[in-house]
């Protein structure tokens, strides 16, 4: 089974400080040197060796917009933009993701996979995702991706509105979009299918398995309470009957446990992907404008443009 792994985190300004973040993060994953405008302070990180691949990827939508924000394509253009568009001292300024990325995979399924994600993900929040690759250090098989996505949406012009994923659960609940954790299931379940496919599309017969406690409840039984008396036969080197019924008894509900598993998750597989359709194309996409309308319309009432969760 190959590894899964999503884990989702945040960078903010330090309340008080007012210090820069974005910036650092995006020239250590990138292994370059950026200059922070606005503290004038140099981040150089172009001594690593492990960053395997790179890029800035927009959303979809803007390809037809008539002016693609190309100057979002240079990292230091980019990041700097976002630290100027955040004037809050506490300010969220970034999301990551960072992915782990199947070791039976070459490097270039590797790109291909992280770069449809990362699609995926600015598709779906209309923002900036810088994607960057990074080789082992350690552990041969820790191949792994830094999503590093801006929290407001990218426009032709610059900067808009945050996005859904800084929504409140207040605002999430008047348009209609899930709450925050539910979200976050649905982005799991995105990785662990989009990962599949590729493995199944490569050849490879690994698969990884996101629903970890499922599998670990089953791990938790891993051997069969025996009676005392059964026990205290067993330990003489004599053989009880009640032991081996009982053995057998265990053997029969794992099967049966890991043949339900199984099913059960292939079946969320299918749903989740079916949702995260559904969801993009009724809620999010171009052709039905009207939960942006809805959107600026609540954040006008409310009289700003979008809370941090």
């Amino acid at each position: 089974m190959a590894i899964y792994y999503l884990g989702v985190k945040s960078f903010g300004r330090s309340a008080g400080t007012g210090g820069s973040v974005s910036t650092n993060a995006a020239a250590y994953r990138s292994g370059e040197r950026i200059r922070d405008e606005r503290s004038g302070r140099i981040y150089d990180h172009s001594h690593r060796r492990d960053v395997e691949y790179k890029e800035i990827l927009l959303p979809s939508h803007l390809d037809n917009a008539g002016a693609r924000p190309d100057w979002a394509k240079d990292r230091s253009q980019l990041w700097n933009a976002v630290e100027r568009s955040e004037p809050r001292a506490n300010a969220r300024v970034a999301r990551e993701y960072v992915l782990a990325l199947p070791h039976e995979m070459n490097a270039t399924q590797r790109t291909v996979l992280a770069r449809s994600f990362a699609q995926e993900i600015s598709n779906h929040y209309r923002n900036v995702v810088d994607l960057a690759l990074h080789q082992p250090r350690t552990d041969p098989r820790n191949f792994h991706a830094h999503l590093l996505t801006t929290t407001r949406e990218v426009t032709p012009q610059g900067f808009g509105a945050k996005t859904i994923a800084e929504l409140n659960g207040t605002q999430r609940f008047e348009l209609g979009l899930p709450r925050a954790m539910e979200e976050l299931v649905q982005v799991r379940e995105l990785w662990a299918e989009m990962t599949n496919e590729h493995l199944l599309q490569a050849g490879i017969e690994a698969r990884v398995f996101h629903r970890r406690p499922e599998a670990a409840q089953v791990q938790r039984e891993a051997r069969p309470w025996l009676p005392r008396i059964a026990w205290e036969i067993e330990k003489r080197g004599e053989r009880s009957i009640v032991g081996d019924r009982v053995r057998a008894q265990f053997n029969q509900r794992q099967a049966a446990r890991q043949a339900s598993l199984a099913k059960d998750s292939n079946a969320l597989a299918r749903q989740s992907a079916a949702n995260w359709a559904a969801y993009r194309a009724g809620v999010l996409s171009e052709q039905n404008p009207e939960t942006h309308r809805q959107r600026d319309s609540l954040r006008r009432e409310l009289g700003h443009d979008g809370f941090s969760l």
